[in-house]
């Protein structure tokens, strides 16, 4: 498990500085806009798994030679993206 850790982060490091920010920042947006200091306001909730989403989708074009692994990842980025329009939806239209 240590080994695989470590080949991760290896890998992460190899990559280019635009895909490191892309992956961190998103990362970041989704932690903190999903945070119990959010939890009221359905629009960062809303930006919060769209956040997700791009994190998934990203890593997912990266792993496209691996078939279960890209479409795992695509699988969890369309629920993000679902996740994340229901928010909005109840944002922008209100609960009901």
């Amino acid at each position: 498990m240590m080994q695989r850790i470590r080949f991760m982060y290896k890998q992460f490091l190899r990559e280019p500085l635009w895909f490191k920010a892309l992956v961190i920042i998103t990362l970041l947006i989704s932690f903190i806009f999903s945070s119990s200091s959010f939890t009221e306001q359905p629009y960062y909730q809303s930006i919060s798994k769209l956040a997700a989403a791009i994190f998934f989708l990203a890593y997912g074009m990266k792993f496209r030679r691996n078939r279960m692994m890209f479409v795992l990842f695509c699988i969890g980025a369309l629920l993000c993206l679902y996740l994340s329009w229901h928010r909005f939806e109840i944002a922008y239209f209100g609960a009901g």
